[in-house]
């Protein structure tokens, strides 16, 4: 499954040049989730506008984004100003709006991960999920949740079995979901990671409180360039309170290096 310009994923998070430091994108429908479109989606368009305007630093090393009011489907513009680049990163923010309204701001370092080098020292541990054909499809979401969910038709997902109890109403409190995770038309890069971290459902579902989650802040960590193959991705969460929770993700590639991290504080999903 080579990256290729033909991938939905590459198609919808395109843009093109529209004037010095501005990009137009085509938000695409059937990336909703809830009340808008998926933060990990937009991040990985704003991305794709940062590369073009900066090409020499192609990876998103470090993007915070602060999501001000829900993207949908339909045209965007993506305001680029390329703060400073150095010899081996470079700072960008971004501003992603529609019709005028402000919807994302955000600050990126770039860079190029084939050029890094130096020690590795990881004390990070790789989820233990069970062997793909022991994992639960998300063809088997419950009918209610792709309804609200879109997304979930875009990749696919195998759940650790464990951890899929809040689909019948059984969650297990833990804060924790893990899978198995792929486009199914291309291989991972430093772009789709930055879908990858915020494509699983929340992380609420599994304490209980099932129902969109809206992120207010995200910020992605990208650490290598994938291998080939499926991802494994983890999201966690210690601190709900206040109507606020922390999502913390990780995402392992298939040579078992730890690829992408990221944090989000979101907003609790309304009950009742």
């Amino acid at each position: 499954m080579p990256a290729t310009t033909s991938s939905e994923f590459d198609t919808h998070t395109a843009v093109r040049p529209d004037g010095p430091g501005r990009y137009a994108a085509e938000l695409a429908s059937g990336w909703e989730v809830g009340g808008g479109l998926n933060g990990g989606y937009l991040l990985a368009t704003i991305g794709t506008a940062v590369r073009a305007a900066v090409p020499g630093k192609p990876d998103p090393l470090a993007i915070s984004a602060h999501y001000v009011s829900a993207s949908v489907a339909g045209p965007a513009a993506i305001e680029v100003d390329v703060r400073r680049e150095g010899g081996t990163t470079a700072t960008v923010a971004a501003d992603l709006s529609q019709d005028g309204a402000p919807r994302i701001t955000a600050l990126v370092t770039c860079g190029d991960l084939g050029r890094l080098s130096g020690p590795e020292r990881v004390t990070a541990t790789e989820p233990d999920l069970p062997p793909r054909e022991q994992c639960v499809p998300n063809t088997l979401a419950p009918p209610e949740l792709r309804a609200v969910a879109p997304l979930m038709d875009r990749f696919e997902m195998l759940f650790h079995p464990d951890q899929v109890g809040w689909t019948v109403g059984r969650p297990s409190r833990n804060g924790v979901l893990s899978a198995w995770f792929r486009l199914p038309d291309r291989e991972p890069d430093p772009l789709a990671l930055l879908l990858v971290v915020d494509a699983l459902p929340p992380v609420t579902f599994d304490l209980g409180l099932p129902g969109w989650a809206p992120t207010l802040e995200l910020t992605a960590h990208v650490r290598a360039r994938p291998a080939p193959g499926w991802l494994k991705v983890c999201h966690r969460s210690r601190v709900l309170a206040g109507g606020l929770f922390e999502e913390d993700a990780e995402v392992w590639d298939s040579a078992g290096r730890l690829v992408a991290q990221s944090r989000q504080l979101a907003l609790a999903p309304r009950q009742g």
